[in-house]
C-alpha cells in the first residue's frame, strides 16, 4: 500500500489534478483537512471508503490512523489543501512514516498563491520589475520564523511578496514591510481564492489594513505585496523576442 500526499488545490473543487482525482477513486482510506478542503472531493472516493476528517485530530492521531491503513493493505489518500510543498505540514508526516517504514508519494496541487494570481489577473514575475516571488508567513500563532526570515530582512528585496497565515496580524505586516516598500506600495489581499466567496481587497501599504479590517477578512487569506500588482510599463520578455535566436 502507499499514502498517497494529494495537493488538493486552493479550493475549487475542480482545480484537483486528474493525477490526485485518479488517485482519490483508487484509495480504500481518505484522510481530508476538512475545514480546507472542498468536500465535493470526497465524491471521488469509492464505494465503502474510510473517510476521516482530520481538522481535529492530532498529528499522533493522524500518524496512527495511515499506519493502520498500512496494516491493512489500504492505499490512502491524505489531502491537503493547496500543494504539499508549501505551508502543508506534510513534513512531520513523511518523518513519522518513515521511521514507521510506511511508504508514500507526493502529488502536487494548485498553490494559495497561484490561484491568487489568476484571481488578480497578475504575473508576479514581471520583466525589469520583479523577478523574484517570496513565499513566507509571520509567526503569531504557529512555530517560530527562523533566523534572518523576518519580513524586515526579507523584504529588504522588494521583491514580490506572498504572505500565508498572516492577514489577522495585517497591522504588524504593514509596520514591518512599510520600511523596505514605501507607503505607496501596491498590496492585494485575496481571501478564499477559487471559490464562490471568493473576495479581492486592493490597495497599498498605507490603507491595505483598513480596508482588510472593513471587509472582515480574517482567515483563509493571502497577503500580496509589490509593484508587480500594478506594472503597465515594461519591455517585453526576451523569451519571445524577434530578436531571440530560435536556433
Amino acid at each position: 500500500m502507499t499514502v498517497h500526499f494529494i495537493g488538493a488545490g486552493p479550493g475549487a473543487a475542480d482545480l484537483i489534478t486528474v493525477r490526485g482525482q485518479r488517485l482519490i477513486a483508487t484509495s480504500a482510506v481518505c484522510l481530508y483537512a476538512g475545514s480546507l478542503v472542498p468536500p465535493e472531493l470526497l465524491e471521488h472516493c469509492p464505494p465503502g471508503a474510510r473517510v476521516i476528517d482530520t481538522a481535529g485530530l492530532t498529528l499522533d492521531e493522524i500518524t496512527a490512523e495511515l499506519v493502520a491503513a498500512h496494516e491493512s493493505g489500504h492505499d490512502v489518500a491524505r489531502l491537503h489543501s493547496g500543494d504539499p510543498s508549501v505551508f502543508s505540514a506534510v513534513a512531520e508526516q513523511m518523518r513519522r512514516l518513515d521511521a514507521a517504514g510506511v511508504p508514500y508519494d507526493v502529488t502536487p496541487g494548485v498553490p494559495a498563491f497561484a490561484a491568487a494570481a489568476a484571481a488578480l489577473s497578475r504575473e508576479f514575475t514581471v520583466p525589469e520589475v520583479a523577478q523574484t516571488v517570496i513565499l513566507t508567513r509571520t509567526a503569531e500563532r504557529a512555530t517560530a520564523m527562523p533566523p534572518g526570515e523576518d519580513l524586515a530582512t526579507l523584504g529588504a528585496s522588494r521583491s514580490t511578496m506572498v504572505l500565508h497565515l498572516a492577514v489577522q496580524r495585517i497591522d504588524a505586516v504593514v509596520a514591518d514591510l512599510i520600511p523596505n516598500y514605501g507607503t505607496d506600495c501596491p498590496v492585494a489581499v485575496v481571501a478564499r481564492a477559487s471559490r464562490p466567496d471568493e473576495l479581492i481587497v486592493r490597495g497599498t501599504l498605507a490603507d491595505i489594513a483598513a480596508r482588510v479590517k472593513e471587509a472582515g477578512i480574517r482567515r483563509t487569506a493571502v497577503i500580496v505585496v509589490g509593484a508587480a500588482l500594478t506594472a503597465s510599463q515594461f519591455p517585453d520578455s526576451h523569451l519571445y523576442s524577434a530578436n531571440r535566436s530560435r536556433a
